[in-house]
C-alpha cells in the first residue's frame, strides 16, 4: 500500500511539471505575441496612406523622404542628361526627348537647346544618320547649401557609320525642389545649367 501511494505522489508531481512546464511555455508565446502585435501596431502608424484619384491605394513613408531625397536627386540629373542627349537621326525623337527634358529644368536648357539648334547640331546628326549615347560616370552632388550644386561626369557616344568618337562631357548645375508630378516624378527643378567640358577623347574605327 505505501510503494502504491509513493508511485501515485510520484505521478502527481510529474503531472504538475508538465502543467507548469505548459503555462509558462503558453505564457511565453502569448506575451512575444502581444509584443509583436504592439510593434506591428507602432510600425503601420508611422506610414501615411493616400487615396490617388479613389483608384489606387499608394504608400507614402513620410519619415524616409528625406533619406530618399539624395537618391531622387541623382536619379533627376540622370534622367534629364539621358534624354537631352541621347540623340537618333530622327527629328521626332531628339523634339520628344527634349521636350521631356525640359519639363525637368528651367530655361537654361532651352537656351542651351536653340543654342545647338542655331548651330545645325541637330540637322547635321540627322542628316548624316549619326546616334548619340551618353554613359554617365557619377553624379556630384552637394546638399550642405541649398540650391544643391550639382556636377555629372560622363561620356558621349558619337556613332557613325564608320567609326564611333568618345567624348568627355562635364556639366554643372543647380537643383531646386519643386512639387512632384508625372512630368517630374522626383520633385526637383535643375537650374543655371551649363556644360563645362565637351572634348573629344578618342575615335574608334568600325
Amino acid at each position: 500500500m505505501f510503494k502504491s501511494l509513493k508511485n501515485i505522489d510520484s505521478s502527481f508531481k510529474q503531472v504538475r511539471f508538465v502543467v507548469i512546464v505548459f503555462l509558462i511555455t503558453c505564457a511565453g508565446i502569448t506575451g512575444y505575441s502581444v509584443y509583436s502585435a504592439y510593434n506591428f501596431a507602432e510600425a503601420q502608424r508611422q506610414k501615411i496612406y493616400v487615396l490617388d484619384q479613389g483608384k489606387s491605394l499608394m504608400l507614402a513613408l513620410a519619415q524616409d523622404l528625406s533619406t530618399n531625397r539624395p537618391v531622387e536627386a541623382r536619379a533627376h540629373v540622370c534622367m534629364f542628361h539621358e534624354l537631352f542627349f541621347t540623340i537618333a537621326p530622327d527629328k521626332q525623337a531628339i523634339e520628344g526627348n527634349v521636350r521631356r527634358a525640359l519639363f525637368l529644368a528651367d530655361r537654361s536648357v532651352y537656351n542651351c537647346y536653340k543654342d545647338l539648334e542655331a548651330k545645325g547640331y541637330y540637322n547635321r546628326m540627322i542628316s548624316a544618320n549619326i546616334n548619340q549615347k551618353i554613359q554617365i560616370d557619377s553624379v556630384i552632388c552637394n546638399f550642405n547649401h541649398y540650391p544643391y550644386a550639382v556636377t555629372t561626369y560622363a561620356k558621349q557616344l558619337i556613332i557613325r557609320e564608320t567609326s564611333v568618337t568618345e567624348r568627355n562631357l562635364v556639366t554643372r548645375c543647380n537643383l531646386l525642389n519643386t512639387v512632384r508630378t508625372d512630368n517630374s516624378p522626383f520633385a526637383y527643378m535643375i537650374e543655371k545649367f551649363e556644360i563645362t567640358n565637351n572634348e573629344d577623347i578618342k575615335t574608334i574605327k568600325r
